[in-house]
């Protein structure tokens, strides 16, 4: 009788399904649970409609998940982005901002595909991390009026100036509901043993089912009784070409940067796979190009829920998938659930997240750094002028600052026993040859003069003002001695001594 062969199963699959069974399908779960209120709040605090927030997260989470270049890497609706989308609404409306959405989305993956995507790394941190802060700040204040019961303005501003009154004004139970909230995020984590289990997740739960039996009067979420049918599909802006063009570049910018600086922040946390951040910012411009047309926000990777999904024990890319699947799975099937939560527990959550955008660890890094005013700039600019006008400022600072750095080459002179020193550091080029001229000049006629010259880098303008300089010396009967360090290989045509 023949014998029958049995192959072995596969190590390898068994493997991967152990895997997605123990680590990834749990952590897509947690993940799921927290980006549900998130998505919410980003929307609520955007101007967009609810669902809008919802399709972002499906999408970000399905469409990045597969191809994205970050494997643990979760994307949607982002805090980051709320200004910029709040004002889109309020310039175009919200048809017109999915549009816009969708031609960021195509912006992003033809900047990926030409492989300069990498190229949004070189931005100065404090003009990044000052961004956030300033976007930070803004949603927290706005968030404030509606955790007080009150409506939030439409600037940041309006919102300060505003706070005096709201906050003597009667608040009813939305103020109880948005400070229980608050108070639930920022102490759950100090749980012992019970900090795993996402804080956003217990507080607005905690808060949904207290407000149920005790609160009735307070404003809840408000979904549409169809969401596939509500979705607002795009249409063309009705506005001048370069405030349309400015609308898709900078969402198509500031998604990319929010994403290539959260995926190398995940990249910190686990021991798995490094980015691709070309091929990350090829996804994120996919699902944005579909959020858009879906009729849905932009989509951005975010640290919040990447973090959750890494701490969460996710090992591959099924785990971010599953999360947006989990999310759209539950608002088609269990929508009414999410009329429940009132829309003061959302702003808690929000302000909150808002404020964690300002981080006490990047200011006191460049404040070492001596870049703590262009942070401080970018910051203010994004929360008093706009998000591209504050970042466009903080560059423009951080342009000016590297300048006036090469053109501040230190240079001195002294004097002891009759033997002039001349000390030069730094990097010297054109911008700074004015002020080594004046100091050279000073230098008495007929004197013998050291030059030590301990540069990082001597342009051309430099080396001829040197130069100059040396053979007028010689020629009113003075001696220069010159001694290099660092120095460009120009420098080899100078004499050592004359």
């Amino acid at each position: 009788m023949p014998t029958t062969s049995h192959s072995p199963p596969s190590t390898g699959k068994r493997l991967l399904w152990k895997d997605f069974l123990h680590h990834d399908l749990p952590a897509s779960l947690v993940v799921f649970l927290i980006a549900i209120p998130l998505s919410l709040g980003i929307a609520a605090a955007s101007g967009a409609p609810l669902i809008a927030g919802l399709v972002a997260a499906v999408v970000g989470g399905v469409v990045v998940g597969a191809l994205g270049g970050s494997p643990l890497q979760v994307s949607g609706p982002a805090a980051g982005l709320t200004v910029v989308v709040a004002g889109l609404v309020g310039q175009f409306g919200w048809a017109a901002t999915a549009a816009i959405t969708c031609a960021a989305g195509l912006l992003q993956i033809l900047l990926g595909v030409t492989r300069i995507g990498r190229w949004a790394l070189s931005l100065s941190p404090a003009v990044v991390h000052g961004m956030l802060a300033g976007i930070g700040i803004t949603i927290a204040v706005q968030q404030l009026h509606v955790v007080l019961g009150g409506k939030a303005q439409s600037s940041l501003i309006a919102n300060v100036t505003g706070l005096p009154a709201q906050l003597v004004a009667h608040h009813g139970h939305s103020v109880v509901v948005g400070v229980l909230t608050v108070v639930v995020v920022l102490g759950w984590p100090k749980v012992p043993k019970l900090k795993a289990i996402p804080a956003p997740l217990v507080a607005v739960v905690a808060v949904t089912a207290l407000a149920a039996f005790a609160m009735p009067d307070v404003t809840r979420v408000d979904l549409p009784d169809n969401p596939l049918q509500s979705l607002i599909l795009p249409a063309m802006p009705d506005g001048t070409p370069l405030a349309i063009v400015t609308a898709v570049l900078t969402v198509a910018l500031v998604a990319s940067v929010e994403s290539l600086l959260s995926a190398v922040a995940v990249d910190k946390l686990h021991r798995g796979p490094r980015s691709n951040l070309d091929r990350e910012l090829i996804g994120q411009g996919a699902a944005n190009a579909v959020s858009g047309a879906l009729g849905g926000m932009p989509v951005t990777g975010v640290i919040v829920r990447s973090s959750t999904n890494v701490a969460a024990g996710a090992r591959t890319r099924a785990s971010t998938i599953m999360h947006g699947l989990w999310i759209a799975a539950f608002v088609l099937a269990a929508g009414a659930l999410l009329e429940l939560i009132p829309m003061a527990a959302l702003a808690g959550v929000l302000l909150v997240t808002g404020l964690r955008l300002v981080q006490l660890a990047h200011i006191r890094t460049l404040k070492r750094h001596d870049e703590l005013l262009v942070y401080v700039v970018t910051a203010v600019g994004v929360g008093v002028l706009g998000l591209a006008e504050g970042v466009l400022l903080g560059l423009i600072l951080a342009l000016a600052r590297v300048l006036y750095r090469l053109a501040r080459a230190t240079v001195t002179a002294t004097e002891s026993d009759g033997l002039w020193t001349v000390r030069i550091r730094g990097a010297l080029v054109f911008l700074g040859v004015a002020s080594l001229v004046r100091t050279l000049r000073a230098i008495p006629a007929g004197a013998a003069v050291r030059v030590e010259l301990t540069v990082d880098h001597l342009d051309h303008a430099a080396y001829e003002a040197i130069e100059d300089w040396r053979r007028g010396h010689i020629a009113r009967g003075g001696s220069v001695e010159l001694h290099r360090g660092g120095v460009a290989d120009q420098l080899d045509e100078v004499p050592m001594k004359a």
